[in-house]
């Protein structure tokens, strides 16, 4: 058996060049250069670096980002008024909050205040309902990239038994609906999930979010599988995912690298997300 190494910059680069050739149609009808901010709270050195990438990409596709920058003692009403000024703001076609964020400010408080239409990461319940019953307007922009790998591997997902290891609001709850919708058998495991190595051998396809590195070794994943590994970890050794990759390597068919894999796709979501929001400001009425 001969593995396949996901190439995530490969594909990241197609979308951007997908996004790049929508943004022209676009401006050229419309004559306005996408606006898009983002609020960060607090000094996260990870986040820092996301931040920075997707900027980069931002200014390759050609669409100005802007930072909103707080403390981390802001109160989170600060947050909301900051919010629902650029709600107003015509200027603005897109709103992303930077994550991590303090304990003392609700995440879901911040989605529920971002205007739909202006929603990038589609963590809105309007926009999260919608996907539940099929209508993907606006998909998180992580569980998007996991489709985008699977979709750009020619990987078959309708009827495949698939495992996802994580279970919050903007990886495992999301993805597994729109799983859902394309008719795989989907189990969702965490950390209070009773023998676990039970699922994930069984999986076709493996999907894991725990942050913790080289949890997965080749017990724990089934022959020819399919694996997408979007944790990511800092160890002694540099970076890594959550699957040990040379216990793995010889018995799985395709998987992501840690880094280089889910993360430079999922920036790419971001651009793609961006656009729709900026076409969706331009045509609110169609929204």
């Amino acid at each position: 058996m001969t593995l396949k190494i996901i190439d995530g910059k490969k594909i990241a680069g197609i979308i951007k060049k997908e996004a790049s050739k929508e943004l022209e149609n676009l401006y050229n009808q419309y004559k306005i250069k996408p606006n898009i901010t983002t609020i960060k709270i607090g000094n996260d050195s990870s986040s820092d670096l996301y931040l920075r990438l997707r900027d980069n990409a931002c200014k390759e596709i050609g669409i100005t980002s802007n930072h909103l920058e707080f403390p981390d003692d802001v109160t989170e009403k600060e947050i909301i008024n900051s919010i629902n000024k650029l709600n107003s703001d015509n200027k603005v076609h897109g709103i992303l909050i930077q994550f991590p964020i303090p304990n003392h400010i609700s995440a879901n408080k911040l989605f529920k205040s971002i205007q739909p239409n202006k929603d990038v990461e589609g963590f809105n319940p309007h926009n999260l309902g919608k996907t539940l019953i099929g209508d993907e307007s606006i998909i998180p922009c992580t569980p998007l990239a996991v489709l985008k790998i699977l979709e750009y591997e020619k990987e078959k997902i309708e009827g495949k038994d698939i495992v996802i290891i994580n279970h919050s609001n903007i990886v495992g709850k999301p993805l597994a609906i729109l799983l859902l919708n394309r008719n795989a058998t989907t189990s969702i495991c965490h950390v209070f999930t009773k023998n676990l190595k039970n699922y994930t051998s069984k999986a076709d396809i493996l999907i894991t979010a725990t942050g913790i590195p080289n949890m997965l070794t080749k017990d724990f994943v089934k022959k020819g599988s399919f694996i997408i590994d979007v944790g990511i970890s800092k160890t002694k050794n540099g970076i890594t995912g959550d699957v040990d990759f040379k216990s793995v390597k010889d018995k799985i068919n395709s998987i992501t690298p840690v880094p280089g894999g889910v993360g430079p796709i999922t920036v790419a979501c971001a651009i793609k997300n961006m656009l729709k929001t900026y076409r969706y400001c331009l045509e609110s009425n169609n929204f």
